[in-house]
């Protein structure tokens, strides 16, 4: 006897990029950062009280929300914290969409666990096709009938950011609908639209600890909008699971948004290491998009996607590809360490020069 629930039959579930543990390998497919967090957050993690841990978190995180205010120029009613930005994103479809309402927009090229959350919730959803330069045009996005639009800034998988001059109007003109502006790569762009929160009440900027800020194995993300957003999302967790975030988690990711100059050091070597990265790959014969996050798309002139995946795991470099319509001859690789980086490149010219 089946005892699962059609909708566990039949989701399409997302897929994580692979975790391997049959051998040591340069891991450059999951976007983590290459550099360790901040020592201010080390040092609160190694001091913690774990006679702390008998008790539950503190239910409305007001230390963490209060830092991550204090970083980002807002007032705490404006923040919400959720265990990773994905589970943030994924709260945003029962407090902002209706089963049987106008759906959720999203480019048809960008994080792929958005049309997985729509399905989960039974919210429909429409997929604007990316240009044939991979970007986005919001003009088309604002056009598709919806009750709100994802927006993933800069984009996954392909790396391009929309300039902050370009959000603005776009949140303006969509005013009657919630925008949702996923900005977890924004760290290694420099152009949040969380300064918009303040004028747009349909605006909400969803963040993470997992990238910039080199905190992947925390779980930590969080969202800044207008205070009746943030109700919303409180309504949904609270229906659902109101300690999302430990109490480790969230002292450390406090001291760790205290600590802007060393993340800001940090993450111009990823920048500095995505360009270099870039004009490598192509010297190779990689077309590469130009990219505002901590990664590049690259697709090889002679070599398809899934056979350079293949052939840099068996020499132990992992980068990430997808079998999928329009970008199955690209692969995603990490910014990684220089030495992480170099190692790829090692990689890729022992099976390149050898046809």
């Amino acid at each position: 006897m089946d005892y699962l629930s059609r909708r566990a039959r039949e989701i399409a579930p997302y897929t994580a990029g692979e975790q391997p543990a049959d051998r040591k390998y340069v891991k450059l497919n999951t976007n983590e950062n290459p550099y360790p967090p901040s020592p201010k957050a080390q040092a609160v993690l190694q001091a913690f009280d774990a006679g702390l841990l008998k008790l539950y978190p503190p239910l409305e995180a007001e230390a963490l929300r209060g830092a991550i205010a204090a970083a980002e120029g807002v007032s705490p009613e404006n923040v919400f914290c959720g265990n990773g930005s994905d589970e943030v994103l994924a709260l945003c479809l029962p407090a902002f969409f209706d089963e049987d309402g106008a759906g959720a927009a999203f480019a048809d090229i960008t994080y792929s666990f958005y049309p997985v959350f729509c399905a989960f919730f039974g919210v429909p959803y429409t997929q604007i096709p990316l240009e044939d330069d991979f970007t986005l045009d919001l003009a088309k996005l604002t056009a598709a009938k919806a009750q709100g639009v994802f927006v993933a800034n800069p984009n996954a998988p392909t790396g391009i950011g929309i300039p902050l001059a370009q959000i603005e109007p776009f949140v303006r003109e969509n005013g009657g609908r919630v925008v949702v502006l996923d900005e977890a790569y924004m760290p290694f762009y420099g152009q949040s639209a969380v300064p918009l929160t303040k004028t747009y009440k349909n605006l909400l900027v969803v963040k993470t600890f997992s990238k910039g800020y080199a905190l992947a194995g925390m779980r930590c993300g969080y969202a800044i909008g207008d205070a009746a957003l943030i109700q919303g999302l409180c309504r949904c967790r609270d229906s659902f699971n109101s300690y999302p975030v430990d109490s480790v988690c969230q002292a450390v990711c406090a001291a760790a948004i205290g600590d802007g100059a060393y993340y800001a050091e940090k993450n111009a070597l990823v920048v500095s290491e995505r360009e270099r990265l870039g004009r490598e790959l192509a010297a190779r014969g990689f077309f590469v998009l130009p990219s505002q996050a901590n990664f590049v798309f690259a697709r090889h002139a002679a070599c398809g996607g899934r056979e350079v995946y293949k052939q840099l795991r068996a020499r132990g470099v992992l980068v990430r590809h997808f079998a999928k319509p329009r970008i199955a001859d690209f692969c995603r690789i990490t910014v990684g360490s220089r030495e992480q980086n170099d190692a790829l490149l090692s990689a890729l010219d022992a099976f390149l020069k050898n046809g």
